[in-house]
């Protein structure tokens, strides 16, 4: 039998086995023990299967959380695919629709057969597609993000533009909250951006890539992103959790739409941050948007100022970068809060094929966004070879700048 195989924290007042089983009913057949022999060999192939239980001991955080005493485990049910149709909103729905209103129940991860696995996209550019664009091959990317753009004009948006790009960053992203106006229009971002960028390529030979915010309503972002796409935009921003993971996969299988796509988590922490309920970020921010087709996936990392726990952003890097899966692997970016004195640390948990995203760490240094680009590919140096920040910003003004400012964190190798 083609099975997903869902993993879940269940908790329970009673009989973890019992709700298990109930569970694997209720979301396929309903009912079973009840059937005729005749139903039952009808619907067999359409049956959940408790596949697993590891019995957890009790927790006084989780009992003190329900205000109840209840049993754990982690369970295994598989779902047989010939009762969803290969899309994401049927796996969600069939694995964790109703099922998430129980509020004791936490998704925390989903198995695909091969098969069926294969019939999703996946990156179209992928960490290797982005490189290329870039020609940057042997270090972490270093992005920045448009900040305090909204009420702006194009003027100020390609003059902060080009100081992004004199700083060193690969890439410049606009802010998620940007979204379409009349003194910041969609079209007019994507080409004036360019042209900004194009002539600081001809001074440093360096190219910087412009992430520009697809925005609007649904039905309409196809027509909005094919336009992007004409018009020759590098990069599309997408609040894909505002808008559904189908709608990500459908951008991406548009073959009018040969853009890289890099998914901003906004809304998410609507669904992944409690441990006793929801779904775990490895699935939802990893596995489920690198299946949809997300070449970048933006995450909160484990030391910012909106921290994820350190093993759970470990846990979407690797799942958008686990070479046994058959789709290009998607550039992890941990985010939220990074300077130049954290750059260790991101070298250390995410490796070089991660990109280095920053706000206020590149905006707030003393010399602008210049100095803040520079500084940063100055630790990224740095931290390849295992020299001290505080050692590298002796020769150079930025980096120094840089750590008397935020400080750094020094890693051991």
């Amino acid at each position: 039998m083609s099975a997903v195989i869902a993993t879940y924290l269940l908790h329970d007042e009673h009989d973890i086995r019992q709700k298990a089983e109930g569970i694997a009913l209720g979301l396929t057949v309903g009912t079973w023990t009840d059937l005729p022999q005749l139903d039952q060999d009808q619907l067999r192939k359409h049956k959940g299967e408790v596949v697993a239980i590891e019995e957890l001991g009790e927790s006084e955080r989780v009992n003190a959380y329900f205000g109840k005493r209840l049993k754990r485990a982690i369970v295994k049910i598989a779902y047989p695919t010939v009762n969803f149709s290969a899309d994401l909103p049927a796996l969600l729905v069939t694995t964790f629709g109703k099922l998430s209103l129980d509020g004791e129940v936490r998704l925390l991860d989903l198995a695909f057969p091969e098969e069926w696995k294969r019939q999703f996209p996946g990156p179209r550019f992928g960490i290797a597609g982005i490189r290329e664009k870039v020609g940057v091959y042997d270090r972490p990317l270093l992005m920045s993000i448009f900040k305090g753009i909204v009420g702006r004009d194009l003027a100020y948006l390609t003059s902060e533009l080009k100081k992004q790009a004199l700083g060193g960053v690969d890439l410049v992203k606009d802010d998620e909250i940007l979204f379409d106006s009349d003194r910041l229009p969609f079209a007019k971002r994507i080409t004036e951006g360019k042209a900004a960028l194009e002539e600081v390529y001809e001074q440093t030979g360096k190219r910087t890539l412009y992430a520009v915010n697809l925005t609007g309503k649904t039905f309409e972002l196809k027509e909005k992103a094919k336009r992007a796409a004409e018009l020759g935009a590098d990069v599309l921003l997408f609040n894909v959790f505002a808008y559904g993971l189908d709608v990500l996969q459908g951008l991406r299988e548009d073959e009018e739409i040969s853009v890289p796509i890099m998914a901003h988590p906004a809304f998410s922490g609507a669904i992944t941050p409690s441990e006793f309920y929801g779904v775990a970020p490895s699935l939802l921010l990893g596995k489920l948007l690198r299946l949809a087709g997300a070449d970048f996936v933006l995450f909160p990392s484990p030391y910012g100022s909106v921290a994820l726990e350190r093993e759970q952003a470990l846990g979407i890097a690797r799942a958008l970068t686990d070479e046994q899966e058959p789709f290009a692997r998607a550039f992890p970016v941990p985010s939220a809060g990074i300077h130049p004195g954290l750059v260790p640390l991101l070298v250390r948990d995410f490796g070089l094929d991660s990109v280095v995203n920053a706000g206020g760490g590149i905006h707030g240094h003393p010399d602008g966004a210049i100095g803040g680009g520079k500084a940063f590919r100055a630790a990224i140096d740095a931290a390849l070879v295992g020299r001290p920040l505080r050692e590298a910003a002796k020769d150079n003004e930025a980096l120094q700048k840089a750590i008397d400012r935020w400080g750094a964190i020094e890693v051991e190798a």
